[in-house]
């Protein structure tokens, strides 16, 4: 999992509350679990004209004109602004792979499903909680500003706005510590490798009827 410690990144609004998983990564496209590929299918139904099918490329589908993520004043936008409710519906881990692939790193939203909320920290993306009021402002700022961007200080944790303000947020310290040392769950796991090597070749003499 790649790390994250400073990250000045052009931002995109999403403009709408309760986004649920299947408007993040339609059902159709959840066959595989290889975490990678979904990219091009995220909001597949509000990105298109056209209903997307796996395995199929996008190169000749119709683009939705309107839809945020298709005008180019926020190509490459590795910040997702939205709503209350982020990533409501069902569980599915497809979603915050669907974002990372897409190229977005942080999502900042008045609150988040908490599923959803969890699942983005173990592949890589921050979740930032702020008032409700300030992310108002942030969609009033980022409109009107064409190439709006932010820089997110994880340690200090801190979003400073482009005139300098800044706005603090919460996040666990264990959260903290996995996204600033690229640590997922396997990663987590074989910082222990040499003692559960250990445990499984004593395992071997004290039970070798185990192993055949």
């Amino acid at each position: 999992m790649e790390k994250f410690n400073v990250l000045n990144g052009l931002v995109a609004p999403m403009d709408r509350a309760n986004v649920d998983t299947d408007a993040i990564i339609p059902k159709q496209f959840l066959k595989s679990i290889k975490r990678s590929g979904f990219g091009p299918n995220l909001f597949d139904a509000w990105r298109y004209l056209d209903q997307g099918q796996p395995d199929k490329p996008n190169d000749n589908r119709l683009l939705n004109k309107d839809f945020v993520l298709n005008q180019p004043r926020y190509k490459g936008a590795q910040v997702l602004l939205a709503r209350k409710n982020f990533g409501c519906g069902s569980s599915r881990e497809h979603a915050p792979w669907a974002l990372e692939d897409y190229g977005f790193r942080a999502l900042i939203a008045p609150s988040f499903a908490e599923i959803f909320f969890s699942n983005c920290f173990k592949n890589g993306l921050l979740p930032i909680v702020l008032d409700e009021s300030k992310v108002d402002r942030l969609f009033h700022e980022v409109l009107a500003f064409p190439g709006y961007r932010l820089e997110i200080d994880l340690e200090r944790q801190i979003v400073t706005k482009p005139d300098g303000e800044t706005l603090a947020f919460e996040i666990d310290p264990f959260r903290k510590y996995c996204l600033l040392n690229g640590l997922d769950d396997i990663g987590l796991t074989l910082r222990h490798a040499e003692k559960i090597r250990n445990f499984e070749d004593k395992r071997k003499l004290d039970q070798p009827w185990l192993f055949g």
